[in-house]
Protein backbone atom coordinates (compact mmCIF):
# COMPACT_ATOMS: atom_id res chain seq x y z
CA UNK A 1 0.00 0.00 0.00
CA UNK A 2 1.61 3.50 -0.73
CA UNK A 3 1.39 6.09 1.65
CA UNK A 4 -1.73 8.99 0.78
CA UNK A 5 -0.54 11.83 -1.75
CA UNK A 6 0.29 14.76 -0.05
CA UNK A 7 -1.62 18.30 -1.37
CA UNK A 8 0.04 20.78 -1.96
CA UNK A 9 0.32 22.39 1.08
CA UNK A 10 1.71 19.20 2.64
CA UNK A 11 -1.26 17.79 4.66
CA UNK A 12 -2.53 14.31 3.88
CA UNK A 13 -5.18 13.84 1.04
CA UNK A 14 -7.12 11.62 3.05
CA UNK A 15 -6.93 11.34 6.83
CA UNK A 16 -9.43 8.55 6.69
CA UNK A 17 -6.77 6.08 5.29
CA UNK A 18 -4.49 6.96 8.07
CA UNK A 19 -5.30 3.96 10.15
CA UNK A 20 -4.63 1.72 7.16
CA UNK A 21 -1.05 3.01 7.50
CA UNK A 22 1.51 1.60 9.91
CA UNK A 23 2.34 3.93 12.40
CA UNK A 24 6.12 4.66 13.35
CA UNK A 25 7.18 5.15 15.78
CA UNK A 26 4.22 3.24 18.22
CA UNK A 27 2.29 5.43 19.93
CA UNK A 28 4.36 4.70 23.72
CA UNK A 29 7.71 3.14 22.55
CA UNK A 30 8.55 3.46 26.64
CA UNK A 31 6.26 0.48 27.27
CA UNK A 32 8.21 -1.64 24.89
CA UNK A 33 8.59 -5.07 26.25
CA UNK A 34 11.99 -5.50 23.84
CA UNK A 35 13.82 -2.10 24.28
CA UNK A 36 15.96 -3.17 27.15
CA UNK A 37 17.60 -5.76 24.77
CA UNK A 38 17.26 -3.77 21.78
CA UNK A 39 19.23 -1.19 24.35
CA UNK A 40 21.55 -4.33 24.09
CA UNK A 41 21.96 -4.66 20.45
CA UNK A 42 22.32 -0.81 20.05
CA UNK A 43 25.38 -0.65 22.24
CA UNK A 44 26.73 -3.59 20.82
CA UNK A 45 26.59 -1.92 17.48
CA UNK A 46 27.56 1.56 18.60
CA UNK A 47 31.01 -0.71 20.63
CA UNK A 48 31.57 -2.21 17.29
CA UNK A 49 32.36 1.15 15.37
CA UNK A 50 34.22 2.89 18.41
CA UNK A 51 36.62 0.32 19.30
CA UNK A 52 37.52 0.03 15.47
CA UNK A 53 38.22 4.01 16.28
CA UNK A 54 40.93 3.21 18.62
CA UNK A 55 41.75 -0.31 18.08
CA UNK A 56 44.18 0.30 15.63
CA UNK A 57 46.18 2.82 17.91
CA UNK A 58 48.04 0.08 19.66
CA UNK A 59 48.45 -2.32 16.24
CA UNK A 60 49.85 0.89 14.47
CA UNK A 61 53.71 0.31 14.74
CA UNK A 62 53.10 -3.54 13.51
CA UNK A 63 51.06 -1.59 10.44
CA UNK A 64 53.57 0.77 9.83
CA UNK A 65 56.68 -2.16 9.66
CA UNK A 66 54.38 -4.18 7.87
CA UNK A 67 53.32 -2.35 4.63
CA UNK A 68 55.71 0.21 5.15
CA UNK A 69 54.09 3.72 6.41
CA UNK A 70 55.19 6.93 6.93
CA UNK A 71 54.00 9.14 9.53
CA UNK A 72 51.16 10.52 7.21
CA UNK A 73 50.27 7.48 5.86
CA UNK A 74 50.19 6.64 9.87
CA UNK A 75 47.64 9.06 10.52
CA UNK A 76 45.28 8.43 7.61
CA UNK A 77 44.80 5.00 8.88
CA UNK A 78 43.79 6.68 11.62
CA UNK A 79 42.52 9.51 10.63
CA UNK A 80 40.21 8.69 7.67
CA UNK A 81 37.62 6.66 9.60
CA UNK A 82 37.19 9.86 11.92
CA UNK A 83 37.04 12.33 8.62
CA UNK A 84 34.09 10.74 6.64
CA UNK A 85 32.52 9.60 9.91
CA UNK A 86 32.14 13.65 10.34
CA UNK A 87 31.25 14.30 7.14
CA UNK A 88 28.56 12.31 6.49
CA UNK A 89 26.80 11.96 9.89
CA UNK A 90 24.80 14.98 9.54
CA UNK A 91 23.55 13.47 6.29
CA UNK A 92 22.70 9.91 7.69
CA UNK A 93 21.23 11.25 11.02
CA UNK A 94 18.91 13.32 8.55
CA UNK A 95 17.81 10.54 6.46
CA UNK A 96 17.44 7.91 9.40
CA UNK A 97 14.59 10.53 10.81
CA UNK A 98 12.97 10.43 7.00
CA UNK A 99 13.51 6.88 5.90
CA UNK A 100 14.08 4.49 9.57
CA UNK A 101 16.58 4.33 12.18
CA UNK A 102 16.67 0.64 12.21
CA UNK A 103 16.92 0.45 8.38
CA UNK A 104 19.98 2.36 8.44
CA UNK A 105 21.06 0.92 11.11
CA UNK A 106 20.91 -2.53 9.21
CA UNK A 107 22.72 -1.36 6.14
CA UNK A 108 25.18 0.48 8.06
CA UNK A 109 26.57 -2.64 10.00
CA UNK A 110 26.24 -5.09 6.94
CA UNK A 111 28.35 -1.98 4.80
CA UNK A 112 31.13 -2.32 8.09
CA UNK A 113 31.91 -5.74 7.99
CA UNK A 114 32.35 -6.16 4.25
CA UNK A 115 34.31 -3.03 5.17
CA UNK A 116 36.12 -4.95 7.68
CA UNK A 117 37.34 -8.03 5.82
CA UNK A 118 38.11 -5.81 2.88
CA UNK A 119 40.69 -4.00 5.85
CA UNK A 120 41.98 -7.63 7.29
CA UNK A 121 43.30 -8.53 2.95
CA UNK A 122 44.79 -4.91 2.53
CA UNK A 123 48.51 -5.20 1.43
CA UNK A 124 49.45 -1.62 0.69
CA UNK A 125 48.76 2.13 2.33
CA UNK A 126 46.11 2.41 -0.60
CA UNK A 127 44.29 -0.26 -0.06
CA UNK A 128 43.93 0.19 3.99
CA UNK A 129 43.08 3.75 3.91
CA UNK A 130 40.44 2.88 1.43
CA UNK A 131 38.98 0.07 3.14
CA UNK A 132 38.87 2.36 6.69
CA UNK A 133 37.11 4.86 4.57
CA UNK A 134 34.32 2.62 3.62
CA UNK A 135 34.32 1.26 7.29
CA UNK A 136 33.45 5.43 7.85
CA UNK A 137 30.58 5.28 5.41
CA UNK A 138 29.39 2.19 7.90
CA UNK A 139 29.82 4.09 11.04
CA UNK A 140 28.01 7.28 9.80
CA UNK A 141 25.33 5.11 9.00
CA UNK A 142 25.02 3.36 12.69
CA UNK A 143 26.28 5.92 14.81
CA UNK A 144 23.27 8.54 14.85
CA UNK A 145 20.87 5.43 14.37
CA UNK A 146 21.93 3.98 18.31
CA UNK A 147 21.51 7.43 19.99
CA UNK A 148 18.44 8.81 18.21
CA UNK A 149 16.34 5.52 18.55
CA UNK A 150 17.48 5.65 22.32
CA UNK A 151 16.09 9.13 22.69
CA UNK A 152 13.36 8.09 21.07
CA UNK A 153 12.54 4.96 22.82
CA UNK A 154 12.74 5.89 26.65
CA UNK A 155 11.36 8.35 28.93
CA UNK A 156 12.22 9.58 32.57
CA UNK A 157 14.37 8.06 34.66
CA UNK A 158 14.72 4.92 32.19
CA UNK A 159 16.12 7.82 29.65
CA UNK A 160 18.88 8.33 31.54
CA UNK A 161 19.73 5.03 32.45
CA UNK A 162 19.87 4.24 28.89
CA UNK A 163 22.06 7.56 28.44
CA UNK A 164 24.35 6.38 31.08
CA UNK A 165 24.55 3.00 29.30
CA UNK A 166 25.51 4.75 25.65
CA UNK A 167 27.91 7.01 27.28
CA UNK A 168 29.46 4.14 29.30
CA UNK A 169 29.85 2.56 26.10
CA UNK A 170 31.11 5.17 24.24
CA UNK A 171 34.01 6.01 26.80
CA UNK A 172 34.82 2.10 27.94
CA UNK A 173 34.54 0.71 24.44
CA UNK A 174 37.18 3.59 22.79
CA UNK A 175 39.37 3.06 25.65
CA UNK A 176 39.18 -0.86 25.52
CA UNK A 177 40.31 -1.06 21.70
CA UNK A 178 44.12 -0.57 22.26
CA UNK A 179 44.02 -3.53 24.63
CA UNK A 180 41.34 -5.59 22.43
CA UNK A 181 44.11 -4.65 19.41
CA UNK A 182 47.33 -5.37 21.28
CA UNK A 183 46.18 -8.93 21.88
CA UNK A 184 44.93 -9.92 18.68
CA UNK A 185 48.23 -8.42 17.30
CA UNK A 186 50.04 -10.21 19.43
CA UNK A 187 48.27 -13.27 19.32
CA UNK A 188 47.75 -13.73 16.04
CA UNK A 189 48.17 -10.51 13.77
CA UNK A 190 47.10 -7.26 13.30
CA UNK A 191 44.68 -7.86 10.45
CA UNK A 192 42.47 -9.65 13.18
CA UNK A 193 41.51 -6.81 14.34
CA UNK A 194 39.34 -6.00 12.01
CA UNK A 195 38.20 -9.46 11.14
CA UNK A 196 36.85 -9.72 14.84
CA UNK A 197 33.98 -7.46 13.53
CA UNK A 198 32.49 -10.07 11.34
CA UNK A 199 31.01 -12.38 13.78
CA UNK A 200 30.34 -9.56 16.29
CA UNK A 201 28.94 -7.70 13.44
CA UNK A 202 26.37 -11.10 12.01
CA UNK A 203 25.24 -10.73 15.58
CA UNK A 204 23.96 -7.47 15.87
CA UNK A 205 22.38 -8.13 12.85
CA UNK A 206 20.47 -11.02 14.01
CA UNK A 207 19.72 -8.80 17.35
CA UNK A 208 18.30 -6.12 15.49
CA UNK A 209 15.92 -7.64 13.10
CA UNK A 210 14.89 -9.74 16.53
CA UNK A 211 13.95 -6.79 19.02
CA UNK A 212 14.72 -3.19 17.23
CA UNK A 213 12.02 -1.63 16.55
CA UNK A 214 11.40 1.00 13.82
CA UNK A 215 11.34 4.53 14.80
CA UNK A 216 11.67 7.50 12.52
CA UNK A 217 10.28 11.41 12.81
CA UNK A 218 6.93 12.09 12.39
CA UNK A 219 5.78 14.28 9.48
CA UNK A 220 6.01 17.63 9.27
CA UNK A 221 3.02 19.08 7.55
CA UNK A 222 5.12 22.57 6.61
CA UNK A 223 8.01 20.69 5.34
CA UNK A 224 8.25 18.59 2.27
CA UNK A 225 9.79 15.11 3.54
CA UNK A 226 12.29 14.43 0.78
CA UNK A 227 13.90 17.85 0.32
CA UNK A 228 16.86 16.35 1.37
CA UNK A 229 19.73 18.96 1.49
CA UNK A 230 22.15 17.75 -0.66
CA UNK A 231 24.24 20.87 -1.39
CA UNK A 232 24.13 21.39 2.31
CA UNK A 233 25.99 17.95 2.25
CA UNK A 234 28.47 18.71 -0.07
CA UNK A 235 29.36 21.20 1.59
CA UNK A 236 29.76 20.54 4.89
CA UNK A 237 31.50 17.51 3.77
CA UNK A 238 34.22 19.56 1.45
CA UNK A 239 34.70 21.75 4.73
CA UNK A 240 35.41 18.85 7.59
CA UNK A 241 37.41 17.16 4.18
CA UNK A 242 39.46 20.06 3.76
CA UNK A 243 40.44 20.62 7.26
CA UNK A 244 41.58 17.55 8.20
CA UNK A 245 43.44 17.17 4.96
CA UNK A 246 45.24 20.31 5.28
CA UNK A 247 46.34 19.30 8.98
CA UNK A 248 47.03 15.81 8.29
CA UNK A 249 49.08 16.45 5.10
CA UNK A 250 50.69 19.62 6.73
CA UNK A 251 53.61 17.67 7.71
CA UNK A 252 54.34 16.92 4.19
CA UNK A 253 53.03 19.99 2.28
CA UNK A 254 54.23 22.55 4.89
CA UNK A 255 52.66 24.78 6.74
CA UNK A 256 53.45 27.92 4.80
CA UNK A 257 55.73 27.24 2.54
CA UNK A 258 55.96 24.41 0.18
CA UNK A 259 58.31 21.16 1.33
CA UNK A 260 56.45 19.28 -0.91
CA UNK A 261 53.60 19.53 -3.72
CA UNK A 262 50.28 18.00 -2.97
CA UNK A 263 49.80 14.28 -5.17
CA UNK A 264 45.98 13.42 -6.22
CA UNK A 265 45.71 10.86 -8.36
CA UNK A 266 48.53 10.86 -10.24
CA UNK A 267 48.71 14.39 -10.46
CA UNK A 268 51.41 17.06 -9.05
CA UNK A 269 50.02 20.15 -7.91
CA UNK A 270 52.07 23.22 -6.97
CA UNK A 271 50.44 26.02 -5.57
CA UNK A 272 51.18 29.77 -6.39
CA UNK A 273 54.15 31.58 -5.35
CA UNK A 274 55.86 29.03 -3.90
CA UNK A 275 53.24 28.38 -0.92
CA UNK A 276 51.97 25.26 0.47
CA UNK A 277 49.33 23.90 -0.27
CA UNK A 278 48.25 23.38 3.52
CA UNK A 279 46.87 27.34 3.50
CA UNK A 280 44.58 26.94 0.55
CA UNK A 281 43.13 24.01 2.12
CA UNK A 282 42.64 25.57 5.48
CA UNK A 283 40.94 28.44 3.41
CA UNK A 284 38.92 26.13 1.16
CA UNK A 285 38.02 24.37 4.41
CA UNK A 286 36.66 27.49 6.21
CA UNK A 287 34.71 29.08 3.48
CA UNK A 288 32.94 25.52 2.65
CA UNK A 289 31.95 25.77 6.39
CA UNK A 290 31.05 29.60 6.39
CA UNK A 291 28.62 28.88 3.03
CA UNK A 292 27.31 25.80 4.82
CA UNK A 293 26.20 27.99 7.56
CA UNK A 294 24.68 30.82 5.80
CA UNK A 295 23.08 27.93 3.28
CA UNK A 296 20.91 26.02 6.35
CA UNK A 297 20.01 29.32 7.60
CA UNK A 298 18.56 30.13 4.36
CA UNK A 299 17.12 26.86 3.99
CA UNK A 300 15.69 27.38 7.50
CA UNK A 301 14.08 30.37 6.78
CA UNK A 302 12.40 29.15 3.79
CA UNK A 303 10.62 26.15 5.92
CA UNK A 304 12.65 23.67 3.75
CA UNK A 305 14.73 20.16 5.51
CA UNK A 306 17.94 21.09 6.97
CA UNK A 307 21.15 19.28 7.54
CA UNK A 308 21.79 21.57 10.36
CA UNK A 309 19.13 22.91 12.69
CA UNK A 310 20.48 26.37 13.42
CA UNK A 311 17.52 26.84 15.55
CA UNK A 312 19.44 24.07 17.96
CA UNK A 313 21.89 26.57 19.31
CA UNK A 314 19.84 28.89 20.70
CA UNK A 315 19.83 26.21 23.33
CA UNK A 316 22.89 26.97 25.12
CA UNK A 317 23.51 23.54 27.07
CA UNK A 318 23.50 22.46 23.77
CA UNK A 319 25.18 25.04 21.59
CA UNK A 320 28.51 24.75 24.84
CA UNK A 321 28.02 21.17 25.17
CA UNK A 322 28.83 20.42 21.36
CA UNK A 323 31.91 22.99 21.72
CA UNK A 324 33.08 20.97 24.74
CA UNK A 325 32.58 17.48 23.43
CA UNK A 326 34.42 18.95 20.54
CA UNK A 327 37.37 19.87 22.26
CA UNK A 328 37.38 16.75 24.66
CA UNK A 329 37.17 14.73 21.61
CA UNK A 330 40.29 16.51 20.24
CA UNK A 331 42.79 15.83 23.48
CA UNK A 332 41.65 12.43 24.04
CA UNK A 333 41.89 11.06 20.82
CA UNK A 334 45.55 12.83 20.43
CA UNK A 335 46.61 10.64 23.29
CA UNK A 336 45.46 7.62 21.94
CA UNK A 337 47.27 8.22 18.58
CA UNK A 338 50.82 9.35 20.36
CA UNK A 339 50.45 7.19 23.34
CA UNK A 340 50.94 3.47 22.14
CA UNK A 341 53.66 5.16 19.78
CA UNK A 342 55.21 6.27 22.37
CA UNK A 343 55.25 2.58 24.71
CA UNK A 344 56.36 0.44 21.82
CA UNK A 345 58.80 2.51 20.43
CA UNK A 346 60.67 3.92 23.03
CA UNK A 347 60.01 1.48 26.07
CA UNK A 348 60.01 -1.22 23.76
CA UNK A 349 56.64 -2.42 24.56
CA UNK A 350 54.77 -5.07 22.41
CA UNK A 351 51.51 -4.46 21.39
CA UNK A 352 50.17 -7.48 24.02
CA UNK A 353 51.91 -4.97 26.48
CA UNK A 354 50.60 -1.50 25.14
CA UNK A 355 47.15 -2.83 25.61
CA UNK A 356 47.45 -3.65 28.70
CA UNK A 357 48.87 -0.24 30.30
CA UNK A 358 46.43 1.29 28.04
CA UNK A 359 43.76 -1.04 29.68
CA UNK A 360 44.40 1.24 32.82
CA UNK A 361 42.55 3.64 31.37
CA UNK A 362 39.93 1.48 30.33
CA UNK A 363 39.25 -0.04 33.61
CA UNK A 364 39.35 3.21 35.28
CA UNK A 365 36.62 4.74 32.51
CA UNK A 366 34.49 1.31 32.94
CA UNK A 367 34.25 2.12 36.94
CA UNK A 368 33.47 5.00 36.99
CA UNK A 369 31.03 5.25 33.86
CA UNK A 370 28.87 2.63 35.75
CA UNK A 371 29.01 4.94 39.31
CA UNK A 372 28.74 8.28 36.99
CA UNK A 373 24.84 8.01 37.78
CA UNK A 374 24.88 7.99 41.42
CA UNK A 375 26.66 10.85 41.76
CA UNK A 376 24.89 12.49 38.98
CA UNK A 377 22.29 11.92 41.54
CA UNK A 378 24.27 13.63 44.41
CA UNK A 379 25.70 16.92 42.00
CA UNK A 380 24.01 17.02 38.87
CA UNK A 381 24.92 15.65 35.37
CA UNK A 382 26.94 19.04 34.85
CA UNK A 383 28.58 18.78 37.84
CA UNK A 384 29.68 15.30 37.46
CA UNK A 385 30.63 16.49 33.55
CA UNK A 386 33.19 18.79 35.19
CA UNK A 387 34.51 16.26 37.50
CA UNK A 388 35.33 14.08 35.18
CA UNK A 389 36.89 16.67 32.92
CA UNK A 390 38.83 17.71 35.94
CA UNK A 391 40.34 14.21 36.57
CA UNK A 392 41.29 13.95 32.80
CA UNK A 393 43.02 17.19 32.58
CA UNK A 394 44.92 16.22 35.12
CA UNK A 395 45.64 12.83 34.39
CA UNK A 396 47.52 13.86 31.20
CA UNK A 397 48.90 16.96 32.59
CA UNK A 398 50.89 14.33 34.34
CA UNK A 399 50.95 12.30 32.00
CA UNK A 400 52.87 14.84 29.64
CA UNK A 401 55.25 15.37 32.28
CA UNK A 402 56.36 11.77 33.03
CA UNK A 403 57.43 10.46 29.26
CA UNK A 404 61.05 10.15 29.09
CA UNK A 405 63.09 7.46 27.45
CA UNK A 406 62.95 5.52 30.58
CA UNK A 407 59.59 6.12 32.51
CA UNK A 408 58.43 3.75 35.27
CA UNK A 409 55.47 1.81 33.69
CA UNK A 410 53.91 1.72 37.10
CA UNK A 411 53.70 5.89 37.09
CA UNK A 412 52.21 5.63 34.12
CA UNK A 413 49.59 3.13 34.94
CA UNK A 414 48.97 4.90 37.89
CA UNK A 415 48.16 8.20 35.97
CA UNK A 416 45.63 6.51 33.48
CA UNK A 417 43.44 5.30 36.04
CA UNK A 418 43.33 8.49 36.76
CA UNK A 419 42.41 9.50 33.53
CA UNK A 420 40.05 7.16 32.83
CA UNK A 421 38.13 7.71 35.90
CA UNK A 422 37.62 11.05 34.56
CA UNK A 423 36.71 9.94 30.69
CA UNK A 424 34.32 7.44 32.31
CA UNK A 425 32.04 10.44 34.59
CA UNK A 426 32.46 12.70 31.48
CA UNK A 427 31.22 10.79 28.77
CA UNK A 428 28.73 9.26 31.02
CA UNK A 429 26.90 12.36 31.98
CA UNK A 430 27.72 14.95 29.07
CA UNK A 431 25.59 12.98 26.25
CA UNK A 432 22.23 13.65 28.33
CA UNK A 433 23.38 16.85 29.36
CA UNK A 434 23.19 18.15 25.58
CA UNK A 435 20.31 16.33 24.42
CA UNK A 436 18.10 17.02 27.36
CA UNK A 437 16.86 20.68 26.21
CA UNK A 438 16.50 18.64 22.26
CA UNK A 439 12.42 18.77 21.61
CA UNK A 440 12.05 14.56 20.69
CA UNK A 441 10.88 15.43 17.34
CA UNK A 442 14.46 16.80 16.43
CA UNK A 443 16.52 13.93 18.42
CA UNK A 444 17.74 12.80 14.98
CA UNK A 445 19.14 16.13 14.58
CA UNK A 446 20.00 16.80 18.08
CA UNK A 447 22.23 13.46 18.17
CA UNK A 448 23.64 13.64 14.56
CA UNK A 449 24.86 17.32 15.24
CA UNK A 450 26.64 15.75 18.75
CA UNK A 451 28.02 12.73 16.93
CA UNK A 452 29.12 15.33 14.22
CA UNK A 453 30.88 17.57 16.35
CA UNK A 454 33.05 14.16 18.38
CA UNK A 455 33.78 12.64 15.50
CA UNK A 456 35.51 15.92 13.79
CA UNK A 457 36.96 16.04 16.97
CA UNK A 458 37.96 12.22 17.07
CA UNK A 459 39.67 13.35 13.41
CA UNK A 460 40.83 16.25 14.24
CA UNK A 461 42.72 15.12 17.50
CA UNK A 462 44.39 12.13 15.56
CA UNK A 463 45.47 14.51 12.76
CA UNK A 464 46.62 17.62 15.23
CA UNK A 465 48.53 15.25 17.54
CA UNK A 466 50.57 13.62 14.61
CA UNK A 467 51.19 17.39 13.68
CA UNK A 468 52.75 18.41 16.75
CA UNK A 469 54.51 15.38 17.04
CA UNK A 470 56.32 16.07 13.68
CA UNK A 471 56.93 19.61 14.60
CA UNK A 472 58.75 18.22 18.45
CA UNK A 473 60.52 15.68 15.98
CA UNK A 474 62.22 18.48 13.59
CA UNK A 475 62.68 20.64 16.71
CA UNK A 476 64.66 18.51 18.84
CA UNK A 477 67.12 16.47 15.67
CA UNK A 478 69.38 18.95 15.13
CA UNK A 479 70.47 18.36 18.84
CA UNK A 480 71.25 14.46 17.44
CA UNK A 481 74.92 13.60 16.85
CA UNK A 482 77.10 11.04 15.38
CA UNK A 483 75.28 7.83 13.99
CA UNK A 484 71.60 9.01 15.67
CA UNK A 485 71.77 12.09 13.34
CA UNK A 486 71.38 10.52 10.72
CA UNK A 487 68.41 8.78 11.51
CA UNK A 488 66.52 11.94 12.67
CA UNK A 489 64.30 12.24 9.71
CA UNK A 490 63.55 8.77 9.13
CA UNK A 491 62.60 8.78 12.59
CA UNK A 492 59.63 11.25 11.57
CA UNK A 493 59.03 9.53 8.20
CA UNK A 494 58.63 6.54 10.13
CA UNK A 495 56.20 7.63 13.37
CA UNK A 496 59.20 6.32 15.25
CA UNK A 497 59.20 2.40 14.24
CA UNK A 498 63.10 3.05 12.95
CA UNK A 499 63.99 2.44 16.87
CA UNK A 500 62.03 -0.94 17.12
CA UNK A 501 64.13 -1.48 13.65
CA UNK A 502 67.51 -0.52 15.45
CA UNK A 503 67.13 -2.28 18.10
CA UNK A 504 66.65 -5.69 16.28
CA UNK A 505 69.35 -4.87 14.35
CA UNK A 506 71.51 -4.43 17.68
CA UNK A 507 72.32 -0.42 17.46
CA UNK A 508 74.77 1.03 19.29
CA UNK A 509 73.26 1.94 23.15
CA UNK A 510 74.46 5.99 22.43
CA UNK A 511 72.41 6.29 19.20
CA UNK A 512 69.41 4.42 20.81
CA UNK A 513 69.62 6.83 23.65
CA UNK A 514 69.32 10.54 22.02
CA UNK A 515 66.55 8.99 19.65
CA UNK A 516 64.79 7.88 22.25
CA UNK A 517 65.06 10.92 24.12
CA UNK A 518 64.28 12.91 21.17
CA UNK A 519 61.14 10.86 20.66
CA UNK A 520 59.86 11.04 23.69
CA UNK A 521 59.94 14.83 23.46
CA UNK A 522 58.05 15.16 20.47
CA UNK A 523 55.16 13.18 22.65
CA UNK A 524 55.46 15.38 25.55
CA UNK A 525 54.81 18.34 22.96
CA UNK A 526 51.97 16.57 21.34
CA UNK A 527 50.59 15.18 24.68
CA UNK A 528 50.52 18.42 26.33
CA UNK A 529 48.63 19.76 23.17
CA UNK A 530 45.86 17.39 23.89
CA UNK A 531 46.00 18.55 27.82
CA UNK A 532 45.55 21.89 26.56
CA UNK A 533 42.10 21.06 24.71
CA UNK A 534 41.07 19.10 27.79
CA UNK A 535 41.10 22.65 29.18
CA UNK A 536 39.60 24.19 27.00
CA UNK A 537 36.72 21.75 27.47
CA UNK A 538 36.92 21.87 30.65
CA UNK A 539 35.98 25.55 30.55
CA UNK A 540 33.14 24.70 28.42
CA UNK A 541 31.61 22.16 30.61
CA UNK A 542 31.67 25.11 33.41
CA UNK A 543 29.41 26.97 30.44
CA UNK A 544 27.16 23.88 30.15
CA UNK A 545 26.45 24.05 33.57
CA UNK A 546 25.73 27.40 33.87
CA UNK A 547 23.37 27.30 30.53
CA UNK A 548 21.85 23.95 32.02
CA UNK A 549 20.83 25.17 35.15
CA UNK A 550 18.91 28.69 33.54
CA UNK A 551 17.26 25.89 30.72
CA UNK A 552 16.15 23.73 33.73
CA UNK A 553 17.39 20.96 31.40
CA UNK A 554 19.61 19.35 34.34
CA UNK A 555 18.35 15.82 33.81
CA UNK A 556 17.89 13.61 36.33
CA UNK A 557 19.78 10.76 36.86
Amino acid sequence: MTNPRPSRHGATASAASAPRTPSIPPADPSTDPRRWKALAVLATGLALIVIDGSIVAVSLPTIIGDLGLDLTDAQWVSTSYAVVLSALLLITGRVGDLVGRRKLFLAGVGLFVIASVLAAMAAGAAALIAARLLQGVGGALILPSTLSTVNATFRGSERAAAFGVWGAVMAGAAALGPLLGGWLTSSFSWPWIFLVNVPIGVLVLAGTLAWVGETREAPRPQRRRRDLDVLGALLSALALGSLVFAIVESTTLGWWTEKSPLELGGLTLHAPGGLSFTPVLLLVGLVALVAFVRLEAARGAAGREVLLDLSLFRLRAFAWGNLTAGTVAIGEFGLLFVLPLYLVNVLAMSSLQAGLVLAAMAGGAFLSGTLARHLAAAIGAPGTVLVGLGLEVLGIGVLAGLLGPSTPVALLVATLVVYGLGLGLASAQLTSTVLAPVPREQSGQGSATQSTVRQLGTALGTAISGALLAVGLAARTDSLTGDAARYGQAMTDSAGSILSQLRAQGAGSGTLDQLDTVFADGARIAMAGSAGFLLLGLIGAVAVARAARRQGAVPQS
